[in-house]
């Protein structure tokens, strides 16, 4: 648990630092250039992640499980999870989607999060995810006190709806079906 709850520490961490010290990392920017930021930015963010990974998988081998999630709430989370794909492409895909939830990877993230709550009842998954849960609640309201300048990206329109929707329902379709269980060992379905 120890090493999961490091990941979660470095991974969350350095993605919280616009919210926690923005005027520092603007500095931090300023000295060392963008390149030289997103590619610390990455390496941290990275290790992290890999940590998080292999804390989460030493955790499910030893579980310590906090409750039982009745069967309704696995199909619960597995229609949370239908919009998942489509809002993280949605998010790089400026659209209507795009425009009107303002920043749909937290709102990904945050369905991604309650369904896997939802699905599981162990301590490393309440950990997991809900830490991923909290940060991006305290990620969404930071930006709407602190807006940040629009990022550069392909061009809008509404092709690009399309394309993340049909993508996201793509992609939803490969990991229920198939990418879940050969990438972390569970079958959505089963």
């Amino acid at each position: 648990m120890a090493l999961l709850l490091l990941g979660l520490l470095v991974f969350l961490g350095v993605h919280s630092v616009r919210i926690v010290a923005p005027a520092p990392r603007e500095a931090a920017i300023a000295r060392w250039g963008e390149g030289a930021w997103k590619l610390l930015y990455s390496v941290v963010a990275a290790v992290g992640l890999v940590l998080v990974v292999i804390g989460y998988g030493a955790a499910r081998e030893a579980p310590i499980v906090l409750f039982d999630p009745p069967t309704a709430t696995r199909h619960l989370a597995l229609l949370l999870m239908l919009p998942v794909f489509p809002l993280l492409l949605a998010a790089y895909l400026p659209g209507r989607i795009k425009t009107t939830l303002k920043h749909p990877m937290l709102v990904a993230v945050k369905l991604w999060a309650l369904a896997h709550l939802l699905a599981n009842g162990t301590l490393a998954d309440l950990v997991l995810f809900g830490g991923f849960l909290a940060w991006a609640v305290v990620d969404r309201i930071s930006i709407k006190r602190h807006p940040r300048q629009a990022s550069v990206g392909a061009p809008g329109g509404p092709l690009n709806d399309g394309i993340a929707v049909l993508g996201g329902l793509a992609l939803y379709g490969l990991f229920v079906l198939w990418a879940h269980e050969a990438l972390f060992g569970v079958a959505p379905l089963a």
